[in-house]
């Protein structure tokens, strides 16, 4: 599972790093989808991690929202595990 959530962090990083790259460069994006699902999938810190750092994603609502209920619904699950 530390693995898991190793790798889906570093995914998330990177794809956030290499959007911004390719923003700049008005090269065609990364889906904000894929963004997302990387953050789904465990890597919510590194997706966080990299909006800071490389300023991206930032001012997209809709994707900003969407990031925050993803990152509140892990919350709640990791609260229930801490329960059990």
């Amino acid at each position: 599972m530390l693995a898991w959530l190793l790798l889906a962090n570093l995914m998330a990083f990177m794809l956030f790093g290499f959007d911004k790259r390719r923003a700049v460069r008005g090269m065609a994006r990364i889906r904000e989808r894929t963004l997302l699902l990387w953050a789904l999938a465990g890597g919510t810190p590194g997706a966080f991690a990299a909006r800071h750092l490389f300023r991206h994603k930032t001012r997209k609502q809709p994707f900003v929202r969407w990031l925050w209920l993803i990152a509140a619904a892990q919350g709640l699950v990791l609260a229930g595990w801490a329960m059990i």
